[in-house]
């Protein structure tokens, strides 16, 4: 079981305690917390609440996360975008909209359905929620993931992501002209105070560091390619 403590900032004040949990960064749905508010595994100031509590600036509020229950993933016949195949991996371009595995709140129509159906065989490592999964996108983030056939290749390719032997690079358009060609953001990131659903530069935040240069530039939007070299991708503005 996982845990995680948050303090109730002066804007966050007022809120209630599962919506100002669905702001934080959980991982969870607003209904999966109140979920969770309900079976009591979540505190503030030491005592178990209600989902209807009104949370004051200064309040302690602990979420306790349960172990995942395991989820049978099971093969559908969703269409896949494969680029590339071999006997080993292949690598799939995800639409936006798809969850890359099963979780609560999304227990199917994920990636790893369409990939139980469409081969015979994937690493084991990721577990039964995860098999072949070697790394992942947001649900409306689309792009190339790297699908592991065998445990051999999983290790491989984990190995190679951690030392930073392989690249990851987003494209993305941005409103207006860019004044420089390329640059760097080298900023620690965490979560906005103003909006607690966005990310913003806090000197507090996880260590990211960010390359961008410009692709295409037109009269009111660019093309930049965003390469993440560290930690949280920062927002191009």
């Amino acid at each position: 079981m996982k845990q995680r403590e948050f303090i109730v900032e002066q804007e966050t004040a007022g809120q209630r305690i599962d919506r100002f949990l669905s702001g934080e960064d959980t991982g969870l749905s607003r209904s999966a917390l109140q979920a969770l508010v309900a079976e009591g595994h979540v505190q503030c100031n030491g005592k178990a609440v209600a989902k209807s509590l009104k949370l004051k600036a200064g309040d302690t509020v602990l979420l306790e996360i349960p172990d995942a229950k395991p989820i049978e993933a099971v093969p559908q016949d969703i269409p896949l975008d494969i680029v590339y195949e071999d006997a080993h991996l292949l690598v799939v371009n995800k639409p936006k909209g798809m969850v890359v595995h099963p979780a609560p709140g999304n227990p199917d129509g994920t990636l790893v359905n369409a990939l139980l159906y469409h081969l015979d065989q994937l690493s084991g490592i990721g577990g039964e929620l995860r098999p072949g999964i070697v790394h992942r996108l947001d649900k409306d983030t689309s792009g190339l993931l790297l699908v592991a056939k065998d445990d051999e290749t999983h290790q491989a390719l984990s190995a190679q992501l951690s030392a930073r032997q392989m690249e990851k690079h987003y494209f993305a358009v941005v409103a207006g002209v860019m004044k420089e060609r390329a640059g760097v953001i080298d900023a620690p990131i965490g979560r906005s105070h103003a909006d607690r659903k966005k990310m913003a530069i806090d000197p507090n935040g996880r260590p990211s560091r960010t390359e961008w240069q410009v692709v295409r530039q037109d009269a009111d939007r660019a093309l930049l390619d965003v390469h993440l070299i560290t930690g949280r991708t920062h927002q191009i503005r």
